[in-house]
C-alpha cells in the first residue's frame, strides 16, 4: 500500500539521518557507484593506515596492491576449502555488523554445501534462518530489508534456480538506486548462488547464469575461483554499496583449498588477476574454469615452449577491461573460455571489447572455447565442458592462424 510504502521511505530516512545507510551520488555504471574504499584490510583497520591501499583514491586499487597488502596486514592464516571461508566471510559480516542477517532455503542448518554451518548457533535463529523455498521470496524480502538500511545476505541454493527471481533482480534491485535519482539504495543486498558444473547435475544442478545478469546495469557481479579470494570478495560484495550476485563455483566447495587470512580483509571489486604471466596469447576466464586455463598453458609451456598469460576477470559486472586489454596489446591473440553456452555469452562480449581495443595488435581473430549450445547434459557432461584438450586446440589454431 501507499501507506505501507511511505513508511519504508520514512524509515530509509532515519536511517540517513542515522549515518546507518549511505546516499550516493556518483555512478559508475549507470545505477552502480564506486565503493571508495581501501582493500586488504577490515574496515576498522581503514582509520589512520598508511598502506598503499589506502593512499588510493576512489577505490581504484589494483588486485595486485590489495593482494599485498592482506600479506602485510593478515599475519595469521588458517588452511580452509572454498566453503570455510565463505563461512568464514558470512561469521565476519555478521560480527560486525549488527544489521547483517543470512537466510535462504536450508541454511538454518548449514545449507546442503554446509556454507553456513553453525552460524545459527552462534548468531541465533533471528539472524540465521530458513526460508520458504521460494526463490521469487527470498530475493524480494532481501530487496525489502536493504531497503532499509540493513544487510541481507541471501542464498539461492543452486543458481540455476534464480530465474524464478529474475524481476526482482532485474527490475527492482538493479533500477532501485536509479529510479529514485540516487536518493535510495538495496546496496546491502548480496545474493549468493553455487553455480557451474559438479561432476553429476545434470541440467538443472549445473548451470552459468552469469550472463544474463551481466547484461543489466545495476547489478554486480562476482566469481572466485579458490578460497583466499573468495573470502575478500564476499566481504567487498556485502559491504559494497550495489547489489551483488556472487556465484560460487560448487566444484570448487572442496576441491580449491589455500591458506587463508583468518582476520578481516577485503579484495576490490572490478578488479582481475594475471595468474600466470605470458607473452604468446592471453587466456580469459572465471571460476572454475580459469584452473582449466593454468592447466593448458602449463602443458603448452611444457610440450611447445608456448607461453600464455592466465587471467582470472573474478568481477564479471563490471570487469576489468584494461587489464585484458593491456595483456591483449602485449600477446597479440585472446581467447576467452567460459561454462556457460557459447552464443550470446559474457565471452561474445569480451571478445568484441578486444577487436574494439586492440584491432591493430592482434595477429589472429579472438577465440571462444565455451559450453555447447544445449542443456547441460547429464551422461555427456565430459563432452559438454569446455576442457583442457579443447582449450590446447584453441590455442593451436591461434598460433596457427
Amino acid at each position: 500500500s501507499v501507506r505501507a510504502l511511505a513508511g519504508v521511505w520514512g524509515m530509509n530516512r532515519v536511517l540517513l539521518m542515522r549515518g546507518l545507510v549511505v546516499r550516493n551520488a556518483g555512478f559508475d555504471r549507470l545505477g552502480v557507484v564506486g565503493s571508495g574504499s581501501c582493500f586488504g584490510i577490515s574496515a576498522r583497520q581503514r582509520r589512520g593506515c598508511s598502506s598503499v591501499a589506502c593512499r588510493q583514491s576512489g577505490g581504484d586499487v589494483g588486485m595486485e596492491v590489495a593482494l599485498k597488502s592482506v600479506e602485510q596486514h593478515q599475519a595469521r592464516t588458517k588452511r580452509m576449502n572454498l566453503y570455510e571461508a565463505i563461512n568464514d566471510a558470512m561469521r565476519i559480516v555478521l560480527e560486525s555488523d549488527p544489521t547483517a542477517i543470512v537466510f535462504g532455503e536450508d541454511v538454518a542448518f548449514g545449507g546442503v554445501f554446509r556454507c553456513s554451518a553453525s552460524l545459527r548457533d552462534q548468531f541465533g535463529p533471528e539472524r540465521v534462518f530458513n526460508t520458504p523455498l521460494s526463490e521469487q521470496g527470498i530475493v524480494g524480502f532481501g530487496i525489502g530489508y536493504a531497503a532499509t538500511g540493513g544487510t541481507a545476505v541471501a542464498e539461492i541454493q543452486f543458481a540455476d534456480y534464480i530465474y524464478t527471481a529474475f524481476d526482482q533482480l532485474v527490475n527492482e534491485a538493479a533500477k532501485f538506486r536509479y529510479r529514485s535519482g540516487g536518493e535510495y539504495d538495496v546496496g546491502g543486498l548480496t545474493v549468493r548462488a553455487p553455480s557451474g558444473a559438479v561432476g553429476h547435475g545434470g541440467h538443472y544442478h549445473s548451470q552459468s547464469p552469469e550472463a544474463y545478469f551481466c547484461h543489466t546495469p545495476g547489478l554486480v557481479i562476482v566469481t572466485p575461483r579458490e578460497p583466499l579470494r573468495a573470502k575478500g570478495l564476499l566481504l567487498s560484495s556485502v559491504r559494497n554499496r550495489n547489489p551483488v550476485l556472487f556465484f560460487e563455483p560448487k566444484a570448487l566447495y572442496r576441491a580449491s583449498v589455500a591458506e587463508v587470512p583468518v582476520g578481516d580483509y577485503e579484495l576490490p571489486l572490478g578488479k582481475g588477476e594475471i595468474v600466470r604471466t605470458g607473452t604468446d596469447v592471453t587466456l580469459v576466464g572465471w571460476g572454475a574454469q580459469v584452473h582449466t586455463l593454468h592447466a593448458a598453458a602449463e602443458t603448452v609451456q611444457e610440450s611447445r615452449g608456448i607461453s600464455c598469460e592466465v587471467i582470472d576477470l573474478m568481477t564479471l559486472a563490471p570487469y576489468d577491461e584494461e587489464l585484458v586489454t593491456e595483456s591483449v596489446r602485449r600477446t597479440g591473440r585472446a581467447i576467452v573460455s567460459h561454462e556457460a553456452p557459447r552464443s550470446a555469452g559474457l565471452g561474445a562480449e569480451i571478445a568484441a571489447m578486444i577487436q574494439e581495443n586492440c584491432f591493430l595488435s592482434l595477429s589472429a581473430p579472438v577465440a571462444r572455447v565455451c559450453g555447447f549450445d544445449t542443456p547441460f547434459p547429464l551422461v555427456h557432461e565430459d563432452y559438454y565442458l569446455p576442457s583442457k584438450l579443447r582449450v590446447l586446440d584453441a590455442i593451436e589454431d591461434t598460433l596457427s592462424y
